[in-house]
């Protein structure tokens, strides 16, 4: 079976994990899933992330996930943009996620941001998905 959302399924194996207890989980590498990973090291969402080769010679992300006194940092991530509705919007209309508690990342034209930076440097794009 193929997989046609995988940024979907990229944050649902994160939350998955997560929720599991798991100290790390990982998945095949993308530009894309590098960024979004990056971007939840940077806000204190995820402990590191790291590119590695497996053992048949492609490149996988493997996250270490984060736990603030034994719970996992990450209380709730979801997909706001998918393949059948797409969902952009200007830096004016990037959704505040839970009062500015929460980050929401997009993907724009300098590459894939959070929200903060979009509306600092007055960017627009694709929402992809919200973390708090």
């Amino acid at each position: 079976m193929s997989v046609h959302d995988t940024i979907g399924d990229f944050i649902t194996v994160i939350r998955n994990a997560g929720l599991a207890g798991k100290e790390s989980c990982s998945y095949p590498h993308s530009k894309l899933r590098a960024g979004i990973a990056s971007i939840l090291k940077n806000r204190g969402f995820v402990s590191d992330y790291l590119e590695s080769d497996n053992d048949k010679g492609f490149k996988t992300l493997e996250i270490k996930l984060k736990y603030v006194s034994g719970k996992h940092a990450i209380k709730g991530i979801s997909r706001i943009s998918s393949p059948g509705r797409r969902s952009y919007c200007g830096y004016r209309d990037i959704p505040s996620v839970l009062g500015g508690l929460g980050i929401s990342v997009l993907s724009s034209p300098k590459g894939v941001i959070d929200d903060r930076t979009a509306r600092q440097e007055k960017l627009g794009g694709e929402l992809l998905c919200s973390v708090w």
